[in-house]
């Protein structure tokens, strides 16, 4: 949002201005931060309902956190102020939202902050993760490193899980016509046809009987079935905002056979790939693994993580710590070990993480060439088992006539 302000500064004399912040109390502590005395402050944007911002379409996207972060490196390796690389960004970036975060960081940045207390300030766009990386950055003084490092892990992630994401749109299209295809015949179809059948007296087979019985129980009984669901959909939602909850949706996804196993997977691959980040990065072991337990998403693997973070913290090794927990698979615990030996552990990770990234690509790649020929049967087998049910009888019917 963009600010008016009339303010007096620390010579007395009276000043002028605009001010662009995600709120009022962050302009006015951007103000004060330049030492500035307000004296009034107030929105410049006055906007129409068809011009507001929509959280959900204003949101920032990981694509842009991941050209940011290109972005911000570029400007570090070549030497430019830190100061002025996010004053210069915050003109540049199309994202209306972002740009004021970065506006916002400048102000900060401005006025005395770390840039990593800076990001940490907007954890909806950087997260804990991201934040921590940036502070062992500035910490060890390979910030242009640092930023690399972050826009090569987001854009590893960010095209893992939009090649898992893309690869269930066409299943979940095909399923919705299904549903929708079944559900107009047996509400709009089969009871029109059910009632000539039903009064030219003549038998039906048994496959038109169930037919006919299943569609007069969802028209008969077709609101409280979508209630019933509605409230499971609800309980279920519920559930997953309880820490107990978490922990038993988690666990049965990652327990569905196949596609718990690419679920087990996919988080083997985030949890390999943050620590090796954070490892190569300079941030310490058990704060690696305390960020990556945060951030891992999922209950169960986020359980064990911080089992295994108080047994580093009580002395034992990270392979150790590992194998006391049978969610941890083998080839994690061995490669662990080769890694601490050798004194590799972020490059062993690395390279661990790469393996079940292409473990995860092949086995989705297998889940669709699967499930596409799956569906398209299924589909087929619905409508002509329903179509089958109706037009024998009728054929049957005409043929006795």
């Amino acid at each position: 949002m963009l600010f008016k302000y009339h303010a007096v500064d620390q010579d007395g004399f009276e000043r002028d201005g605009t001010i662009e912040a995600s709120s009022k109390e962050v302009a006015i502590s951007s103000l004060q931060r330049r030492n500035l005395i307000i004296s009034a402050i107030d929105s410049a944007d006055k906007k129409s309902f068809f011009e507001m911002d929509i959280p959900f379409f204003s949101r920032v996207k990981n694509k842009d956190v991941v050209i940011l972060s290109r972005q911000v490196a570029t400007l570090f390796e070549a030497q430019v102020p830190a100061l002025r690389v996010f004053r210069l960004l915050a003109t540049e970036v199309e994202n209306k939202k972002l740009r004021i975060i970065l506006s916002t960081i400048g102000d900060d940045l401005q006025g005395g902050s770390p840039i990593s207390k800076a990001l940490s300030r907007h954890p909806t766009v950087f997260s804990m993760f991201y934040v921590n990386m940036v502070r062992a950055g500035e910490e060890s003084g390979r910030l242009s490193e640092t930023f690399n490092y972050l826009a090569d892990y987001l854009d590893r992630s960010y095209d893992l899980m939009s090649k898992a994401q893309n690869a269930l749109i066409y299943p979940a299209f095909v399923l919705v016509v299904f549903v929708t295809v079944m559900a107009l015949m047996l509400t709009l179809v089969i009871p029109k046809i059910s009632a000539i059948l039903t009064d030219s007296g003549q038998g039906v087979p048994l496959y038109t009987q169930i037919v006919i019985g299943a569609s007069n129980f969802i028209v008969n009984y077709g609101i409280f079935i979508l209630i019933a669901l509605i409230a499971f959909a609800f309980y279920v939602y519920r559930l997953g905002k309880t820490e107990n909850g978490k922990l038993i949706l988690d666990r049965v996804k990652i327990s569905v056979p196949y596609i718990g196993t690419l679920y087990q997977k996919l988080y083997f691959a985030r949890i390999s790939d943050n620590l090796a980040t954070m490892l190569l990065a300079g941030v310490p072991v058990i704060e690696a693994l305390e960020i990556t337990s945060s951030v891992v998403e999922n209950a169960v693997y986020e359980r064990v993580l911080r089992d295994v973070t108080a047994s580093v913290k009580g002395g034992s090794s990270i392979a150790d710590a590992f194998g006391k927990n049978p969610e941890i698979p083998g080839i994690l615990v061995a490669m662990a070990k080769v890694g601490e030996e050798t004194g590799e552990l972020g490059k062993i990770l690395s390279t661990l993480a790469k393996f079940y990234n292409r473990e995860v690509a092949n086995a989705v790649d297998t889940l669709v060439g699967l499930i596409e020929p799956l569906m398209i049967v299924l589909l087929g087998l619905g409508v002509g088992i329903l179509v089958a049910a109706v037009l024998i009888p009728i054929y049957n019917l005409a043929g006795a006539i």
